[in-house]
């Protein structure tokens, strides 16, 4: 999407939500996050109650904005999927579509192939509902015409003189 802000209708936010449920099973992860690039928390999935869910979003578009930093001295476009490592989770972030981060954390009931799998399926889901959205907003940002109405070929002064 062009802009920096985005719109998700409810058809779409209910396809969003679906999906990353899906992914969060199919992959056995812990968390599953989606994520606006402007580190806007858009829909999450698992378990998410003892994460702060707004600096996770914020830190992961950080990420994303510094890896692509990384990548334009390298003279790549960017690095579509992160992996980061830890003693007990793992965390893998990819982008989807123009506008989209997707984060999964995942432990030891998981494994990354598994995961990078499960990913690349919901991130084609995934940017069908970006698509989608993109379309919706730009066909609810063009300037419509005057709807024609019984009433529309009514002047002020006639109303007035009807009244007075």
């Amino acid at each position: 999407m062009a802009s920096s802000d985005m719109v998700v209708y409810e058809e779409e936010y209910r396809a969003i939500t679906s999906a990353i449920a899906r992914l969060h099973a199919d992959a056995n992860a812990r968390i599953v996050f989606l994520v606006d690039k402007s580190g806007q928390l858009i829909a999450s999935h698992g378990e998410t109650q003892d994460i702060d869910t707004t600096s996770l979003a914020s830190l992961a578009a950080g990420n994303i904005a510094a890896t692509g930093g990384l990548a334009q001295l390298l003279g790549e476009k960017e690095f579509a999927n992160l992996f980061h490592e830890g003693e007990r989770d793992n965390l893998h972030i990819s982008i989807v579509g123009k506008r989209g981060i997707l984060v999964v954390i995942f432990d030891e009931r998981s494994s990354l192939g598994l995961v990078r799998l499960r990913v690349r399926k919901a991130t084609e889901e995934l940017d069908r509902i970006f698509e989608e959205l993109e379309t919706k907003s730009l066909a609810h940002s063009m300037p419509r015409h005057k709807e024609v109405t019984p009433f529309s070929e009514i002047s002020d002064e006639e109303i007035d003189s009807l009244f007075s």
